[in-house]
């Protein structure tokens, strides 16, 4: 199955991002349907940068052949563990191509996700079409494993809809085996210190430990300027990752807050943007009268 969601033309020229997906069945079959997307796009001198699994990258790079040495790879399970780090590479491809076509291969629902990480991977599909609107020179194609078990007709079909439903709603709810701590600007010190015991006790490393403190007081800081003042943190195991759940009556409007570097001298963002890069994986819902961010760091 192959879908695109760019529809405008003129003279056969797109006037917008081209965003597209295939299922496949197996190597194999990603071969016979990546193949000639990339060898189209140097055959017209576009830049051509592929972000997958290793495997799907392997077995590319061999039906390229020499024309792989044209081909930037990245490996989609580091650089996309957490897919909110996706629009942000991908944008930087765009600005160091400035004036040149790039045409992308990007798969983020590959096989061996979580669920919470298939449902991040999912709401990045539908945002890119956010991201990128207006970028008329910039052409991507989403793989999809059949065994995954995932329809992108969604993502790819009314996807700005799509991404505003999906940010809209709350996430699955805090199992009742939680530990919960109600906090406000005197208790972010005692939170700090409860989170890194707890962290420590279930074998969080120290390195990964002094990454989710900085996060978690960035999305607490956040809660007490933007969120009424005071917030819920709730901390439990789950899939293999220790989950740290700050929830407060804030909203928040912007649908790519964390996944586009404010400036300097903005107001808000940079901490959302800077637990995307310290955690494994961070999942944002706000509505009209609750924001939830939910910082997940693997135990092993």
């Amino acid at each position: 199955m192959l879908r695109d969601s760019a529809t405008d033309s003129l003279d056969g020229v797109p006037t917008a991002f081209r965003h597209g997906a295939f299922v496949y069945g197996s190597d194999e079959e990603f071969v016979r349907l990546a193949t000639p997307f990339v060898r189209d796009g140097l055959a017209t001198g576009e830049a051509i940068v592929a972000a997958l699994p290793p495997a799907r990258i392997a077995g590319l790079r061999e039906a390229l052949g020499a024309d792989a040495e044209q081909v930037g790879f990245i490996d989609m399970t580091e650089a996309g563990r957490n897919p909110a780090r996706l629009i942000p590479l991908w944008r930087d491809v765009l600005e160091r191509n400035a004036g040149r076509p790039v045409r992308g291969l990007d798969e983020p629902a590959y096989a061996g996700r979580s669920a919470a990480e298939y449902d991040e991977a999912l709401l990045h599909e539908a945002l890119l079409d956010v991201a990128f609107a207006h970028d008329k020179d910039f052409r991507l194609l989403c793989p999809f494993e059949a065994s995954v078990g995932i329809d992108p007709t969604a993502t790819h079909s009314g996807a700005q809809a799509l991404a505003e439903k999906t940010f809209r709603t709350a996430l699955s709810g805090v199992p009742d085996r939680a530990e919960r701590w109600e906090f406000g600007l005197a208790e972010l010190g005692q939170v700090r210190q409860w989170v890194n015991a707890r962290a420590s006790s279930f074998g969080v490393s120290r390195d990964r430990l002094d990454d989710l403190a900085l996060a978690l007081h960035e999305i607490c800081t956040n809660s007490i300027r933007f969120g009424g003042g005071r917030g819920t943190l709730s901390v439990w195991i789950e899939d293999g990752a220790l989950i740290c759940d700050v929830a407060d009556r804030g909203r928040i409007d912007d649908l790519l807050v964390g996944r586009v570097l404010p400036p300097l001298d903005g107001l808000g963002g940079r901490g959302v943007w800077l637990a995307n890069q310290l955690c494994d994986l961070v999942q944002l819902r706000s509505g009209d009268d609750f924001t939830e961010v939910r910082l997940h760091t693997r135990l092993r």
